[in-house]
């Protein structure tokens, strides 16, 4: 593939097209064609620099304030660095214009995503709920978008929706096959996407978990008969090592209990700020009243949204005379009081849904507003598991078939966090070792 890194002069939107290197701290120096940089500069795609990657990450590891707009960079970039390969081991395989879709879909799969990314993802506060994936659409489908403008002009109508089918991992468009590797590239067990976010949020926490070599990854890659992803055998050892810090990643960083209690307080005080502002209680921004009352929110007005708008009123919400709301603003604020959780690793959903009344009276019975200071938090991760297949390797086997390691990383995981009060964690505890102690067979009776 050739081509799609030259210097080109001229204007589309009153902006001067040129071609560009952007510097990151992860892959260095990214080259962006021209009409690339054309679709970065639009506002809605520079939202991207206000969405926090890891939302409330930061109250863990200081150091986690990244944000989507590089993340989707170097997505694009790894993309990129692939269809390279390919075009190396597969000549011919893949024409200069599928490649570009692959890396503009790399680049964009990111571009709906709300203020804290997947945290506020939730109808518990979109009046107006979608996925971020709907809203992308929207975004780009759009005449009333800047990046909506661009995409169309540099892509035209009939690429711009052969982009979608790729993005929607559809076999075809308009009667022209889409090989199941151009999917893979943006989403599968190991895309860009993935590969990108783990080096990157590990970069960025400081966790010391291994880690993985991306070249050596790509490298490995081979397109079958099928037209799907397999793995060269020498490239297993790899494999492990990109799953293994992803589980590791899961339980060390995106689980911490912490992350886990400040995403709680977020969600609650903005459902909590969306009953007042419902009940005449509470007067809110422009931008908090789109995202928590509007009914018929707009792409236009989505794409105004970003985390700055929740971060500026806390302040604000710290000080007001509703005890739930000041309490979870004043938490995130200042990092003081948080509650704590129970120290009970077996603690599984079924166990914490039959068990929580209890929790609750005591709370309660201690001088507590249990409904402040209950909190229920589930951890869910299923393991290495196929979307639509795993990993494969070169003679069709599963790499979990050849792998013990990946073998292990198999099997389902589920915690149910509990925090309450710290001047009570250590009470409520040794109840609750109680009530679920291993000689119990059953917790129906609770």
């Amino acid at each position: 593939m050739r081509g799609l890194f030259n210097r080109k002069e001229d204007r589309t939107m009153g902006m001067a097209m040129r071609d560009r290197v952007i510097r990151d701290e992860i892959h260095r120096d990214i080259l962006v064609p021209a009409a690339h940089a054309l679709i970065i500069d639009t506002k809605e795609f520079q939202r991207l620099r206000s969405i926090q990657q890891l939302a409330t990450c930061e109250y863990v590891f200081p150091a986690a304030t990244h944000n989507r707009f590089a993340h989707s960079l170097g997505a694009y970039y790894l993309a990129k660095e692939v269809t390279t390969h390919i075009d190396e081991a597969h000549p011919n395989l893949l024409d200069e214009s599928d490649a570009e879709l692959i890396h503009l879909a790399a680049l964009l799969h990111d571009i709906g995503h709300p203020p804290y990314s997947h945290l506020l993802e939730t109808p518990e506060v979109y009046s107006t709920y979608n996925s971020h994936e709907h809203w992308g659409r929207l975004l780009l489908e759009s005449e009333d978008t800047e990046i909506g403008i661009a995409v169309q002009n540099v892509l035209g109508k009939d690429r711009l929706h052969r982009l979608f089918a790729i993005m929607d991992g559809e076999s075809e468009h308009d009667g022209i096959p889409i090989p199941a590797f151009m999917k893979e590239i943006v989403s599968s067990q190991l895309d860009v996407d993935r590969m990108d976010y783990m080096v990157r949020d590990q970069a960025n926490t400081g966790a010391q978990i291994g880690g993985f070599d991306i070249a050596r990854v790509i490298r490995a890659l081979r397109v079958g008969e099928d037209g799907h992803f397999f793995v060269k055998g020498w490239g297993l050892p790899a494999i492990e090592a990109y799953l293994v810090t992803r589980y590791h990643m899961y339980h060390q960083v995106y689980f911490h209990k912490v992350n886990m209690l400040t995403q709680s307080y977020l969600v609650r005080m903005l459902s909590r700020a969306r009953t007042l502002a419902q009940q005449g209680k509470l007067e809110l921004s422009k931008q908090l009243e789109l995202m928590l009352l509007e009914e018929e929110l707009t792409a236009v007005g989505y794409a105004t949204l970003n985390d700055s708008h929740v971060k500026v009123i806390l302040p604000d919400w710290a000080n007001n005379e509703d005890n739930m709301l000041s309490q979870y603003a004043t938490r995130l604020l200042s990092r003081r009081d948080f509650h704590k959780s129970l120290r009970i690793d077996s603690l599984t959903t079924e166990m914490s849904d039959v068990i929580i009344d209890r929790v609750i009276e005591m709370v309660s019975e201690a001088g507590y507003d249990p409904e402040i200071e209950v909190i229920c938090s589930t951890i869910s991760k299923m393991g290495y598991k196929p979307y639509a297949q795993g990993i494969l390797l070169e003679d069709g086997s599963d790499a979990a078939e050849k792998s013990s390691l990946i073998r292990s990383l198999s099997q389902p995981f589920e915690r149910a966090l509990i925090f309450v009060p710290d001047a009570i964690r250590d009470e409520v505890e040794a109840k609750v070792r109680e009530w679920i102690k291993p000689s119990q067979t059953s917790l129906s009776s609770y």
